[in-house]
């Protein structure tokens, strides 16, 4: 049995095809039949042509005895109807009226290549902001959303081709589309941390948290695809109360948030000022004593010989005043033990007696080198009867390196003394005639045993035995 037997007669054959330049979903009627005319509407020849165009799909959807049934060709397709080129169709048609004609089936097309473009506008409707909840502020939405038809399957599913109005569909997503975008814009101060005064300019954000949810939205519940979704403008309604109140309120809000923010900065600048003055004057105090200090030792350098002599000149004096206090504290007196019965003669203090002899001895030393160093300096001699003192040895003397500045020359002797003081050292650099550059000291041969550790230059006290 076929689709269409060639035994049956009657009628002209149809073209099936869809001639509409822009359409979504488009029924096909044969020629001189219109909705609801007669029982024609529906009825397909045999031997009619079919041409669907690419990009687009034929719906046929028909009546069995246990229900309706849908078969789909998807263009391209040009063929003339016959049992060959419609299996499924023919044995179908051939089960529900055994061959006969015409065959009574409903054919819709479907343009899977058409974009449809829907301009919506979201009326004025509350925004509140979280921090001022008593002012709301009405904001409008505008925008544009392009879609089409991917899986029509799924779109057929979903609504009734019979019924199927475009304008009804595009109102239908515009509904969808407002409820959506005013939950998002509505929630955005809350969620997005957007200030409702600041609304307006967050196009960008707004979209992205949009965009997500109507196409996954339109996807399911119209079986359509969004190809584009555009906000053009999120507009408050600046002559409400709301807005102008909170304005105000907000404008307030941002005055003192500024005028407490500058100052914090004008007295981070004076902290500022101030620990770098501290620092600066701080600095200079260190520089200036550290100056002064190399200063000091530069000139006691170059004049350790008369330093010398002063702190000599100095010890001579206190050796002179404790020596004359000796008697005044009975150490030279002779008697008897304090506490002991008598009146105190016939006994000494051996122990006072020996400190005033060492006193007495190191004064004596002091103020006698003290006074040998005077008579060397001024180039004249001891005065020692029947006799005459020659001068002294000329020794070569070492210039120091003290603060990147050449001090002496030094003799021996006072080189020894500085070392001693811990003002010379094996690191410092010495210089004297004859030597081709500059040395530390504990290179120099001559300067060695200025430094040895093994020795002690305390005199030992004297053997008794």
């Amino acid at each position: 049995m076929g689709l269409f037997d060639k035994k049956a007669t009657g009628g002209f054959m149809d073209e099936i095809r869809c001639d509409e330049s822009e359409y979504l979903i488009w029924k096909w009627r044969p020629c001189g039949s219109s909705k609801g005319s007669n029982a024609r509407e529906n009825a397909i020849r045999w031997g009619s042509s079919l041409r669907v165009r690419d990009g687009s799909v034929a719906a046929f959807v028909y009546k069995k005895k246990d229900g309706s049934y849908q078969d789909f060709i998807e263009g391209p397709c040009d063929q003339i109807l016959k049992t060959a080129n419609l299996p499924v169709l023919a044995g179908i048609v051939g089960l529900a009226y055994d061959g006969g004609t015409p065959f009574q089936a409903e054919v819709y097309f479907i343009n899977l290549a058409q974009v449809v473009q829907v301009r919506f506008g979201v009326p004025y409707f509350d925004v509140f902001d979280p921090r001022f909840p008593d002012f709301g502020v009405p904001f409008a939405v505008r925008g544009t959303l392009t879609f089409h038809i991917r899986d029509y399957r799924q779109f057929i599913k979903l609504h009734r081709l019979d019924e199927f109005n475009l304008d009804t569909f595009k109102r239908q997503i515009k509904d969808a589309i407002a409820r959506y975008v005013k939950d998002s814009v509505a929630n955005a101060p809350v969620e997005l941390n957007i200030p409702v005064i600041q609304l307006e300019r967050a196009l960008a954000k707004m979209h992205d948290q949009i965009e997500p949810q109507i196409c996954a939205r339109l996807a399911e519940k119209f079986g359509v695809e969004v190809s584009g979704f555009d906000i053009s403008a999120i507009e408050p309604n600046k002559t409400s109360d709301g807005y102008r109140q909170l304005m105000a309120v907000t404008r307030d809000v941002e005055v003192c948030m500024v005028q407490a923010q500058t100052e914090v900065n004008i007295k981070d600048i004076h902290d500022r000022q101030r620990i770098n003055v501290e620092n600066l004057e701080e600095a200079l105090r260190i520089q200036r004593e550290e100056t002064q200090r190399a200063q000091r030792m530069a000139t006691e350098s170059a004049n350790i010989g008369a330093f010398q002599l002063e702190k000599q000149a100095e010890v001579g004096v206190a050796g002179a005043n404790a020596l004359g206090q000796m008697g005044a504290n009975g150490a030279t007196e002779i008697g008897s033990p304090s506490g002991s019965s008598g009146d105190g003669a016939g006994w000494f203090d051996p122990a006072a007696m020996m400190a005033g002899m060492a006193v007495g001895g190191a004064v004596g030393q002091n103020i006698a080198g003290m006074m040998n160093g005077m008579m060397s300096g001024l180039g004249g001699q001891a005065p020692v009867a029947g006799a005459s003192v020659p001068p002294p040895v000329p020794q070569a003397g070492y210039h120091v390196a003290v603060n990147g500045a050449a001090t002496g020359p030094f003799d021996m002797s006072t080189l020894s003394q500085m070392a001693a003081a811990g003002q010379l050292t094996r690191g410092s650099f010495v210089w004297r005639p004859g030597m081709s550059e500059w040395s530390t000291a504990g290179s120099v041969v001559e300067l060695a045993h200025l430094f040895a550790t093994g020795g002690t230059s305390v005199m030992p006290p004297v053997p008794t035995s």
